[in-house]
């Protein structure tokens, strides 16, 4: 008798085989497809912001306005990484656009302080060193744990070098820190790269689907938008005005 319906052992492992790098592919648009219209979003916001009085005298005319901005961008990123369990996929989502917006607003000084030109020009550098080292994180085959490791700590090592300078004001101690900061998030956008990679592959349901493809959406995003800060240092040209 022919079963029809039958799969060999062999043929089923195949499908699911497929079927599990059509998931990972999957989740991996998603995933840069997100970072994309988060960056757009930021983008946007902070170019309005920049061009509009009434935004500029709310933001910057309140000391407290600009760290409630910050301490929310910090809550949401706390909440969605400790949360994000407990979060349902829209959820998560819905706080990636809330925190892509707020972005935004603290971003607009970069439009203040810079001329368009060179921020044009520091933003397709940035692109290009980015996919650069998201194609290197998703290809190798090297396990680049230990370099999100390091990276790590130098990235705790950075944030109280910061810190310090805010008091010491020193130029060369933040040419250091600028230099060490665009190692330290190149290297992090391959080793997030990788790291989405994986979790993308074991993925299970479309719940599960849309939390990573956000959480992987959010580290590349901030990866992205600490290089290029940490370039436009160099490659910035101040405005006149």
């Amino acid at each position: 008798m022919i079963q029809r319906n039958r799969i060999s052992p062999a043929v089923g492992a195949v499908t699911a085989s497929r079927a599990t790098v059509d998931v990972q592919a999957r989740v991996i648009n998603q995933v840069y497809t997100w970072m994309t219209l988060g960056l757009a979003l930021t983008a946007t916001v902070g170019y309005y912001a920049a061009e509009s009085e009434v935004l500029k005298n709310l933001i910057f005319s309140n000391s407290l306005i600009v760290i409630g901005l910050v301490v929310a961008q910090l809550g949401i990123v706390v909440g969605l990484s400790a949360g994000i369990n407990r979060l349902s996929g829209s959820a998560a989502t819905g706080l990636f656009i809330l925190y892509s917006a707020l972005t935004g607003l603290t971003f607009s000084v970069v439009f203040m302080a810079y001329t368009y030109s060179s921020i044009a020009s520091t933003f397709f550098v940035t692109a290009g060193t980015f996919a650069a080292m998201s194609v290197f994180g998703y290809t190798t085959k090297r396990d680049l744990t230990k370099l999100g490791s390091i990276a790590f700590m130098a990235l705790i090592g950075i944030i109280l070098a910061s810190l310090v300078n805010m008091f010491m004001q020193n130029s060369m101690l933040e040419f250091g820190i600028s230099v060490i900061g665009v190692l330290l998030f190149t290297g992090l956008t391959a080793y997030d790269a990788q790291r989405i990679k994986e979790m993308a592959a074991m993925v299970s349901d479309g719940e599960s689907e849309a939390k990573v493809s956000v959480m992987g959406a959010l580290s590349l995003y901030l990866n992205f938008i600490n290089l290029f800060l940490m370039l436009l240092r160099f490659l910035g040209v101040a405005r006149d005005e």
